[in-house]
């Protein structure tokens, strides 16, 4: 009876287990089942999944566009960049006749530090805590990134055990800091497509953001079946859909101008030390941006930015006295205007605020022409009270394209401000305070000087091509305006402009803009900033100095705008110098000239280079053009040259050539710019001290005396060339 019982008992668990086991095959035969009859598993077609599970896709990337200037030289290219890597692991090297790790830690060290230019210590760090770590491999940060092709093989020539690279493509720009709010920068940046994460690049500021769809291309794909062990299966499919390459955007930018007016803003920053500086040239009859440039800047290649704010474009600021030339042409279009009447100048009330002249005592009883010619704040008050109400002004300066965007091909464009309501904002805002415009505006306005009353629409791209088929997708047109200001009132304000260079007065206010033989026009700018809780600050270098110059006088053909915030030294007249050397080097460039000047074509040469020629072959080879030669050195051969070579150089540019002669003797400098001084005590290899600004006055080191190491250079400028 217990025996009974007990065998009953026992019986249970293994019934038990037969019942689990039996429930868990039954699951397993309804799984199988599901995924047998179901043609969708888990959100995936099983039977795509199994067509393609032995599919390969390689992406083939598309190679970013290219950035010319109007000519076809590179602005922004791809070039093939390295990542410097070194492997660790000994069993690399396994069944390996020769090590494929690194063997020797202090030899792979200073080996590469020595090619790198960089600290042995710190390389020698990261290998041995990548051994001590266990590490298969190492990178080396910044040191072994961005790697050239000479570079990679010249430690590629060390032969160093275990030592590899990576290949990635990067954004180059080959001029450094050169027009660089114009042309942005791009970079790479982590992009998810599809299934994985990959580096593409991006454009970030300028053409490179604005346009960054055109230029980035579009991918394309490699497509195929492969066997278990990873080879192509012989006759299946393979699809193979080439990328497309994005397209070249070739801009208005002339790299000859962009050249002149880089070295005005270099001389500009470092002489004059000015908050921000900033020189555009357009050209008049086309709108197109020849030459642009701002300090602070920023070298592309390095992204050493201190302000994403485009100087050009979307910076606004209180433009000072260049207004006047729009609210005189609007007093003319009234038809009422005359120059020869008379006011009181000095100060004037407006209910309770004042408004003086800049020289605040004013010159006592003038005309409105010489108002203008001086730059009178009062003869704007008088001249709106006489011929203007506030909607007329109002109206006049938003037809001549103030308060809207230019439509630039640039980004973030700002439309300025020109709202006024109260009698006093109307008075200032006639000579340029208490509205905002933007440097575009400025330029754009003043295209209606230059076209009988026309305005251009400005344009910094002047085509757009698809290289994989060579077809111009997009071409600049000439975007002229319907006619916004009657001939005899744009003859007028030209005639006053002129004056405003060319008199004699005292109280003639751009007069150290005239240069002798150039028939300028133009108008300067003193604007007092506005700073929020301060008011508007005081002293004689808390100002924006600005000029709008343009050239010739009968028949522009180019455009000067210019401006600087709050130099340390110097106020308004390292802008006149940097101006007034930008129309000599254009107009010889372009050979521009009045008539009545009657001057020989001048020669202009794209300079090769020179580097291992003899001295004779190179003097032999130049001797028909009017350069100033600067031989350094009596070697007979040439080692080093400025310019270098694709510039383009014309009469009485200066060439400086070093051979390589160990006797080396100081040349003539006397009468030197800043900028050439600066040349030549690299080519010497001398350390350099100055003192004002302009041209050499004096120099520490005598014509003829031998150069030799350690010498200081002690220099004195003064304004006007010798």
């Amino acid at each position: 009876m217990n025996t009974k019982r007990r065998k009953k008992k026992n019986w249970i668990v293994p019934k038990k287990t037969f019942y689990i086991f039996s429930f868990l095959l039954f699951l397993l035969y309804i799984k199988m089942a599901y995924l047998s009859l179901s043609t969708v598993v888990y959100g995936k077609n099983v039977s795509k999944f199994a067509s393609t599970r032995n599919t390969v896709r390689k992406t083939m990337p598309a190679s970013r566009g290219n950035v010319f200037d109007v000519s076809g030289d590179s602005l922004a290219m791809n070039v093939t960049s390295y990542t410097l890597i070194a492997y660790l692991d000994e069993s690399r090297s396994k069944d390996s006749k020769t090590p494929k790790h690194v063997v020797d830690v202090e030899d792979t060290a200073t080996k590469l530090a020595e090619v790198l230019e960089s600290d042995k210590e710190k390389i020698k760090s990261i290998l041995e805590n990548g051994i001590k770590n266990k590490k298969y491999q190492v990178e080396f940060g910044s040191i072994g990134k961005g790697i050239t092709e000479l570079k990679k093989d010249e430690i590629l020539f060390l032969n160093l055990p275990g030592i590899s690279f990576t290949e990635s493509a990067k954004r180059y720009y080959p001029n450094g800091n050169f027009a660089s709010y114009i042309v942005g920068y791009a970079k790479g940046k982590e992009v998810k497509k599809e299934w994985k994460v990959e580096t593409e690049i991006v454009g970030e500021m300028g053409i490179e953001v604005a346009y960054n769809d055109l230029l980035k291309g579009e991918d394309g794909y490699l497509e195929y079946q492969q066997d278990r062990y990873g080879y192509k299966i012989a006759g299946t499919n393979e699809i193979n859909d080439p990328a497309k390459d994005g397209y070249d955007i070739y801009l208005t930018l002339d790299s000859n101008v962009q050249r002149f007016v880089e070295t005005e803003i270099e001389e500009i920053a470092t002489t004059y030390e000015p908050n921000f500086s900033i020189l555009t040239v357009m050209d008049a009859k086309t709108g197109d941006i020849l030459g642009a440039s701002s300090s602070p800047s920023f070298d592309p290649n390095i992204r050493d930015v201190t302000s994403y704010e485009n100087p050009f474009v979307t910076t606004s600021y209180e433009p000072g006295s260049t207004m006047k030339i729009y609210t005189y042409l609007c007093a003319l279009e009234t038809g009422n205007y005359d120059g020869g009447h008379s006011f009181d100048s000095g100060n004037i009330k407006i209910g309770d605020d004042t408004i003086n002249d800049w020289n605040e005592r004013g010159w006592g009883r003038i005309t409105f022409d010489k108002g203008f010619e001086y730059s009178s704040n009062v003869g704007v008050v008088h001249l709106i009270r006489e011929y203007l109400s506030k909607e007329q002004l109002k109206d006049c300066l938003k037809k001549y394209g103030f308060g809207s965007k230019t439509g630039i091909e640039l980004s973030h464009e700002s439309p300025g401000k020109i709202q006024f309501n109260y009698e006093v904002e109307v008075m200032t805002a006639g000579f340029g305070q208490g509205i905002r415009t933007t440097v575009m505006q400025q330029l754009k306005a003043a295209t209606i000087l230059a076209n009988d009353g026309y305005a251009l629409n400005p344009h910094i791209i002047s085509k757009i091509v698809n290289p994989n088929t060579g077809e111009i997708i997009e071409e600049r047109k000439i975007e002229k305006s319907e006619q916004l200001v009657k001939k005899s009132s744009i003859e007028k304000i030209k005639e006053l402009m002129y004056n405003t260079i060319n008199g004699t007065d005292s109280g003639t206010a751009g007069k150290k803009y005239s240069i002798e033989g150039f028939d300028l026009i133009g108008k300067t700018g003193t604007a007092q900033i506005y700073e929020s809780g301060k008011g508007y600050l005081k002293g004689e270098n808390n100002y924006i100095f600005s000029s709008l110059i343009l050239y010739p006088k009968e028949n522009p053909e180019i455009i000067i705008y210019g401006a600087m915030r709050q130099p340390k030294k110097g106020q308004y007249t390292g802008l006149a110098d940097a101006v007034k050397n930008l129309v000599k080097n254009i107009a010889k460039y372009k050979n521009i000239y009045e008539e009545k000047q009657e001057v020989e074509e001048t020669k202009t040469l794209s300079l090769k280079s020179y580097k291992g020629s003899s001295v004779s072959s190179v003097e032999r080879d130049l001797e028909n053009y009017k350069l100033q030669l600067m031989i350094l050195g009596d070697g007979e051969q040439i080692i080093k040259q400025y310019p270098q070579d694709g510039i383009t150089l014309v009469e009485k540019d200066r060439l400086f050539l070093l051979t390589n002669g160990k006797n080396v003797q100081m040349p003539s400098i006397k009468g030197l710019s800043k900028a050439e001084v600066k040349i030549l005590a690299e080519f010497l290899s001398i350390s350099l001290e100055e003192e004002g600004s302009g041209y050499v006055k004096e120099a520490s080191i005598l014509e003829g005396t031998k150069i030799e190491e350690g010498m200081t250079l002690k220099v004195i400028y003064e304004e006007g060339k010798e």
